[in-house]
């Protein structure tokens, strides 16, 4: 037996017991890593300027009597953070499943990450690669 096998097989008993959960959330960790310039959620610091990436999990208009707030929360595998666009109903393309790439400050707001009016990008479907 050679010395590779014994890794390689433990790499796949690991894959094949791990939940469905633990594989999506590995493969969003390796895909926001390969990015420049991206952060984990988990990892961003509060109050200072980052770009996360991840996929829209809900997106929810949080109806207000003035101002509207379309409220988006995405996960890449370590945290959640909820993008909050105030003014906005909806934003064309950003749904469930869509991996969206987001700049701006993170603070918690009644202890929930939260970046507000972020800029953004539409990255694609989740599990589509773009080459």
């Amino acid at each position: 037996m050679t010395s590779g096998q014994p890794g390689a097989l433990r790499r796949l008993t690991e894959r094949l017991t791990r939940s469905a959960h633990e594989i999506e959330a590995a493969e969003l960790r390796r895909e926001s890593s390969d990015l420049a310039g991206v952060v984990h959620i988990g990892e961003a610091p509060q109050r200072t300027r980052v770009t996360v990436c991840g996929e829209v999990r809900s997106v929810t208009l949080r109806p207000r009597e003035e101002t509207p707030a379309l409220d988006v929360e995405v996960w890449d595998g370590t945290e959640s953070l909820h993008l909050v666009w105030l003014g906005r109903r909806r934003i064309a393309g950003i749904v469930p499943g869509i991996k969206i790439q987001a700049t701006g400050r993170i603070t918690n707001r009644r202890k929930v990450m939260t970046m507000f009016n972020p800029a953004y990008e539409i990255i694609g479907r989740a599990g589509q690669s773009h080459g």
